[in-house]
């Protein structure tokens, strides 16, 4: 199979046409959907991830070539492969992200995508710095499997690029058939949302039936609508603040005193908000306390 080209490189004209259009109907209908000192973070962030990229591209091509040698299955690059794979390769997203919300060591990395208080086209550009050189383990199994590296390389970038156009309030809701199998704009407005309704709900790359099928799916409603960000705000658009403010954070409560190695290593592994003296409070417990004072 031949080296496949980069799509997410010949994508950049696309995301500034689409970026162009909403900036005018944000104009137009007087939305204030775009704030000029977060987009500008938002496209550094992008800007980083891309350079970075290319350097995290040739360790996880190594570990997926790795992993290749020892393939279980003998799978032809042919149609039903690429159908198997597309499932496959989504299911990985899934769980990727729900790990990213569940464990702070892959919340360090993905907390920079949540960032932003505004929602729009802009803000999918803003892109972990970190994440690409080790999240890459949860697609690892797939050339173990026998799915050639070129093949998954491919379909993940083919979901990112699905997932650009779902960061919009500009789209509402889509046919219901659309809703019920495929991420859209609404199911990604609640997946960026600090509502309690909606923490660390919907973490579909492209279908949401994973959610659907696994517990996770919120549907947005009219009368909650989201508000975007994170339950803390950083207040800041500095990228390098932006890109490692969760990492100085996490090491610095693991490598506090008085700590045993078994709370250190649970920093790192338990979810954002976990204390080790029972203190803090996870997106569940908020949650919780928001659903024992609804009528």
């Amino acid at each position: 199979m031949e080296t496949p080209p980069n799509l997410i490189h010949y994508a950049i004209p696309g995301f500034i046409l689409l970026m162009a259009v909403e900036v005018y109907l944000s104009l137009r209908m007087k939305t204030e959907a775009y704030d000029w000192k977060d987009s500008a973070a938002s496209i550094s962030m992008g800007l980083g991830n891309v350079f970075l990229g290319l350097i995290a591209k040739a360790l996880v091509l190594g570990a997926f070539f790795f992993a290749y040698q020892f393939k279980l299955l003998e799978i032809p690059v042919t149609w039903w492969s690429w159908l198997i794979l597309f499932f496959l390769e989504d299911l990985s997203y899934y769980v990727f992200h729900r790990v990213s919300h569940r464990s702070r060591l892959f919340w360090a990395s993905h907390v920079v995508h949540h960032s932003s208080k505004h929602y729009n086209l802009s803000t999918a550009l803003r892109q972990t710095w970190t994440g690409s050189f080790y999240t890459f383990i949860f697609w690892l199994w797939l050339p173990f499997l026998g799915f050639h590296p070129f093949m998954v390389m491919t379909q993940m970038a083919i979901s990112l690029l699905y997932q650009f156009w779902i960061h919009t309030e500009a789209i509402d809701k889509l046919p219901k058939w659309f809703e019920g199998i495929f991420n859209t704009p609404s199911h990604h407005r609640v997946h960026h949302a600090t509502n309690p309704r909606y923490l660390d709900r919907n973490h579909a790359g492209i279908l949401i039936i994973w959610d659907r099928m696994f517990g996770t799916f919120e549907p947005e409603v009219a009368y909650d609508p989201p508000v975007y960000g994170l339950t803390e705000d950083i207040k800041t658009f500095n990228p390098l603040r932006i890109a490692f403010h969760e990492w100085c954070a996490m090491l610095r409560t693991a490598l506090g005193k008085g700590l045993t190695m078994k709370d250190r290593l649970s920093y790192l592994t338990h979810p954002p908000g976990w204390r080790h003296d029972g203190k803090g409070k996870l997106a569940e417990d908020i949650r919780m306390d928001w659903e024992r004072h609804q009528p």
